[in-house]
């Protein structure tokens, strides 16, 4: 298998809200996506192209937190803006149904994306284990 190696400028033709971002700090955003997935042969995402579309979503909602989209700051606000006023300035906010598992997600458009995109490996897994009479005399404290 392989690993997705990074490059800023592909990620910017897919992600042009990031031109005015230095490539070495995009770079380091990806480095810290893959915290999150795990960009190694043992990554539960086998194919890497998916892989590659995943840790960029990540890599976009890590750099729209820390340094904002289309060359403005990060605007601290989280979840989607349900109203705004002009006089006075006034900005409502409404998010999405969060969970304590995908609130951190949920505060960015690619981390709700993200979220969405990897339903399918937060689901339960079976793994066929041993036999109970093996599990039994395998099983702490050996006798």
């Amino acid at each position: 298998m392989a690993v997705v190696v990074f490059d800023p400028a592909t990620f910017k033709q897919r992600y042009p809200e990031f031109d005015s971002l230095a490539d070495a700090l995009l770079e380091d955003y990806f480095v810290e996506a893959t915290i999150y997935l795990d960009n190694t042969d043992r990554s539960l995402v086998v194919d890497v192209q998916i892989r590659r579309r995943l840790l960029w979503m990540l890599t976009a909602h890590i750099a729209a937190i820390n340094s904002g989209a289309n060359g403005e700051g990060a605007s601290g606000l989280v979840g989607r803006i349900s109203s705004a006023s002009e006089g006075s300035v006034s900005v409502g906010v409404e998010g999405a149904p969060m969970t304590d598992a995908n609130a951190w997600y949920m505060q960015t458009p690619y981390g709700a994306q993200y979220w969405q995109a990897t339903s399918a490996y937060r689901r339960m897994r079976y793994f066929p284990g041993q036999s109970k009479e093996l599990t039994r005399r395998n099983a702490w404290p050996h006798r």
